[in-house]
């Protein structure tokens, strides 16, 4: 399908001559793409290229010449004149419609890539204007919901679902590739180049990192990195920015597909901190990157949110208590693969953490590690006793075995004794002769309480089973008297036998008869 435009154009004779431009598009009902809205301001290298579109007489969309084919001074020029053609946005939902068109377009953005990549000169101010305008108008768009947004659908699984990938991305991948050479230029002023990579600009490329195309969200994670490294007025803005993508994440929706990417970019920055750690930086450990531990789907960016973490605890190892402390808040109930990934995470922390600060969160710590080595599912149990595998996490171990060894005493028995698992009754008994091994003593005296609160809780037991058959008694007792009329009040004898069995004198029970 050709573009019909009718258009009066009104050229000077002198080359370097301003030209006005009158169109008035009258594109058929069948067009699938439309010119962009022009500003009323242009300046007069952007008027000189679009008094020469490439359009025909014939109304037929034609491509403009090579770079190479052009004198070096009409170059910027012609360069001006190619960014307005790829203004042009095509319709990608049919495959078979402006194939011609669409193909001098995907021709011409590789022209422009090689143009800034060769690095032939300078680019003026009107040229940013024209850059900045053909970039807007290609990648900022309103994103398609999700699949499960259109069908309704609550139970939304990010690892099952299939992504939906963009139609457009033939032409959009070369749009961010021109926007990746465009950065890393030399020869694009930082200082002036910073007016149209605003912070608006900037908001709408972190927008666009829920795009369900991780083809997309990788140019995007590339992009932004290489913004924050090269525009460092805009560092504080863009950490900011990210954090408020991570609340309204953590806290409102739990549904972002480009969280991974941001906490990746975000590993790097982190790498990059300057000690001491400022305050702001601690302040998004705690309120941003650990609470990102609470959604379901953590799975799909634990990954880059663990490097992040550990990041942290690798710079500043007094922060090791506060990050163990934070997952110990947000501990799975009924997850058993979130669980397993926690202890995972757990380990590497560890890896980091020096004696003064193990000691500060070791009961918590040894607590939730007795729970989860007796926990049914055999991947968390495991888990759990991998990390006496660990020199560095056996030798917090050992420094404080007086405090540890009675907190997970009890677990380590009870899995000798019952669990169902080979595997973890085979590492159970290994973590029990490493102890055993290590302080003969405390393990005997662990030993000894262990057998003495078990004496106990079976005297208990029997005691409780003792007391509901004497109840039994007493209630076949009473049915057996139940035919008297009027309200009978419980014997002397039940009475007797109540108090006996604990029950105390308010316990008392008034029985309606026939």
């Amino acid at each position: 399908m050709v573009f019909k435009f009718k258009r009066a154009i009104q050229r000077s004779s002198n080359k370097g001559s301003k030209a006005d431009i009158n169109s008035n598009d009258t594109t058929s009902s069948s067009a699938s793409a439309a010119p962009p809205a022009v500003g009323s301001t242009a300046s007069a290298p952007a008027a000189m290229a679009a008094a020469s579109q490439p359009v025909l007489a014939n109304g037929s969309f034609e491509p403009l010449p090579l770079f190479r084919d052009v004198p070096s001074s009409e170059r910027q020029n012609l360069f001006i004149r190619k960014l307005q053609l790829c203004c042009y946005i095509f319709d990608f939902t049919d495959p078979t419609r402006n194939v011609k068109e669409k193909e001098i377009k995907r021709q011409t953005l590789l022209e422009l890539v090689d143009y800034v990549t060769s690095g032939t000169g300078k680019f003026t101010e009107a040229v940013f204007e024209d850059i900045s305008k053909m970039l807007v108008v290609n990648l900022f768009r309103t994103l398609p919901p999700s699949s499960h947004e259109n069908t309704g659908s609550e139970t939304f699984d990010p690892e099952e679902e299939e992504p939906t990938m963009e139609p457009a991305w033939p032409h959009l991948q070369i749009v961010y590739e021109f926007l990746l050479r465009y950065v890393v230029s030399s020869e694009i002023d930082a200082k002036l180049a910073k007016r149209y990579i605003d912070q608006s600009f900037v908001l709408r490329l972190l927008d666009l990192f829920d795009s369900e195309d991780p083809r997309e969200r990788e140019y995007l994670k590339t992009i932004l990195h290489r913004i924050y490294g090269k525009f460092m007025v805009h560092r504080p803005f863009i950490r900011k920015a990210i954090n408020n993508i991570f609340y309204q994440f953590i806290f409102e929706t739990e549904r972002h597909n480009g969280v991974a990417e941001l906490l990746e970019i975000l590993g790097s920055i982190i790498n990059g901190f300057a000690l001491p750690l400022k305050e702001e930086h601690k302040l998004f450990l705690a309120r941003a990157l650990i609470p990102l531990h609470k959604p379901k789907c953590v799975s799909m960016y634990h990954q880059q949110l663990s490097y992040c973490i550990i990041q942290f605890v690798e710079k500043d190892y007094k922060l090791a208590d506060t990050v163990i402390r934070g997952l110990l808040k947000y501990w799975p109930v009924t997850n058993s693969q979130k669980e397993v990934l926690f202890l995972g995470e757990l380990e590497e922390v560890l890896e980091a953490t020096q004696a003064a600060e193990f000691q500060r969160c070791m009961v918590p710590l040894f607590r939730q590690f007795s729970r989860c080595l007796n926990s049914s599912h055999f991947q968390v149990a495991e888990r759990a006793l991998f990390l006496w595998n660990n020199d560095h996490f056996v030798s917090l171990v050992a420094q404080n075995r007086q405090v540890v060894l009675p907190l997970i005493f009890t677990a380590l028995e009870r899995n000798t004794r019952s669990h169902w698992n080979q595997a973890v009754h085979g590492l159970t008994l290994n973590v029990r002769k490493m102890f055993l091994e290590m302080d003969q003593e405390v393990f005997q005296v662990c030993q000894l309480k262990f057998q003495e609160d078990e004496a106990k809780a079976k005297g208990l037991e029997e005691k409780r089973e003792d007391t509901w058959k004497r109840l039994e008694a007493a209630g076949t007792l009473l049915a057996n008297n139940s035919s008297m009329k009027g309200v009978t009040v419980l014997s002397d004898r039940m009475l007797s036998t109540l108090t006996a069995s604990g029950v105390p004198p308010q316990g008392q029970m008034a029985v309606v008869g026939n």
